[in-house]
């Protein structure tokens, strides 16, 4: 799994506005130099947050853009779902075929369980950060995010029992 140039910088995007609540509109340019990126790329990247939800825009000279929502109301996986998607897309298992038409595991495969789990524990910890949380700093964003991944998720199957091996 990958995080893509996008999802990173788009978030960089969201925090620059969630740094900036009671101020007036950003401008794209004021976001680009605040997080290193050339205006062209900020401003697409600001199209598709916008597209998604997670922010709006104003024209004009006084114009720029805002966080549709509180920076307490939106997460990351807000932001990933809007910028990326899943880190593990549903196609996964059929891109992965080898030379066949169907993976040769395709019923039974302990691969996809794993990929499957990670993936939902990525998602456990990018739902529960908040851009508020995000914007907060480093020591804060690490403790909570220990606790996020410590909490067991509601949906979690209950652990199986270890199996007993037997001595050689």
């Amino acid at each position: 799994m990958q995080l893509l140039a996008q999802e990173e910088y788009g978030l960089r995007c969201l925090l620059d506005l969630a740094r900036h609540p009671g101020d007036a509109p950003r401008t794209i340019h004021e976001i680009a130099a605040a997080e290193g990126l050339s205006a062209d790329y900020a401003a697409k990247l600001l199209r598709e947050l916008r597209r998604g939800g997670l922010v709006t825009s104003t024209r004009g000279a006084a114009g720029g853009y805002r966080l549709e929502r509180p920076a307490t109301a939106i997460t990351a996986w807000d932001a990933i779902q809007v910028l990326g998607g899943s880190l593990l897309p549903e196609t996964f298992c059929h891109c992965h075929s080898g030379q066949q038409a169907r993976c040769v595991r395709d019923g039974d495969c302990a691969l996809r369980a794993l990929w499957e789990n990670v993936d939902a524990a990525v998602r456990h910890v990018l739902e529960s950060v908040t851009l508020h949380d995000l914007a907060s700093g480093d020591s804060p964003m690490l403790s909570l995010i220990s606790a996020a991944a410590a909490r067991p998720r509601l949906d979690a199957p209950s652990p199986e029992p270890p199996i007993a091996r037997r001595a050689p």
